[in-house]
């Protein structure tokens, strides 16, 4: 009975440590993510400013973009999503003030 229970408890710390080592990682990638996303987003304004921004150069540039990137590296860059990398880079234009206070609680899918 006693090394059941001791087995059990084993087995319970090793499932503690696997899981601590799974969120550990899903923080780390959620926050290289975050900082990816938010390099695109720099990246397409400032492509769009070497085009002096005309209106219609943001859409070509995103559209374009969109197709090259969803034929390289499959599903997850739309238009759609591109346009909220572009947003979320002006809303912080300075990552280092929003990464301090709120990156690794933030998960990809809140952008």
């Amino acid at each position: 009975m006693e090394l059941a229970k001791n087995e059990n408890n084993f087995y319970a710390e090793i499932g503690d440590l696997l899981k601590q080592a799974r969120n550990s990682a899903y923080k780390a990638v959620n926050t290289l993510l975050v900082q990816t996303y938010w390099q695109i987003g720099k990246r397409i304004v400032e492509q769009e400013m070497q085009g002096k921004s005309k209106a219609n150069y943001g859409d070509y540039l995103i559209t374009n973009l969109s197709r090259h990137l969803t034929d390289t590296f499959g599903k997850g860059f739309s238009e759609a999503n591109l346009w909220n990398m572009r947003q979320f880079y002006q809303t912080f234009p300075e990552f280092e003030q929003f990464s301090t206070h709120c990156v690794e609680n933030l998960s990809w899918t809140n952008l």
